[in-house]
């Protein structure tokens, strides 16, 4: 018995309605999620410079320099210039800041393990499997991706 592979819109209404029912235990308040998602990219790559954080995210440096202003003065961010060249900052987090990161992860953790309870085995392992590959398709730039077509 084959399984229909389900249309992209199907896919994505599916996402929202597991956020939207999560927002509460899945969210980042008193954060924004760019904010999270920077201090989740300093927490992997401690004393990342603004120019390197700012390739990551994609955003021009003045709204980094502005992320990182917020993250600062909610003393979840330390900026330090290295000795050998004092014009660029390296970003570290506070202990505080690491420690708002893990509650952020077991309210997430815990969200996601009661909805995962109420789920089969078959499911929940086709639940990982599915998501990794979307994690490695998402990683992945379009033009190495064999399955992509060109227009």
């Amino acid at each position: 018995m084959s399984h229909a592979v389900p249309e992209i819109s199907e896919v994505l209404e599916l996402l929202e309605v597991a956020w939207e029912h999560g927002r509460g235990s899945l969210g980042t308040a008193p954060l924004s999620p760019a904010q999270t998602r920077v201090m989740y990219i300093i927490k992997r790559d401690p004393g990342i410079t603004l120019t390197a954080l700012g390739r990551r995210l994609s955003a021009a440096a003045p709204s980094v320099t502005r992320l990182c202003d917020r993250l600062q003065a909610a003393g979840f961010l330390r900026r330090t210039p290295p000795p050998q060249d004092r014009r660029e900052v390296r970003l570290e987090l506070t202990d505080s800041g690491i420690a708002h990161l893990h509650q952020i992860r077991r309210r997430r953790e815990q969200a996601l393990r009661q909805a995962m309870s109420r789920m089969s085995p078959d499911a929940q392992q086709a639940l990982a499997i599915g998501l990794t590959a979307l994690c490695g398709a998402v990683a992945e730039p379009a033009e190495a991706n064999p399955h992509h077509e060109s227009a």
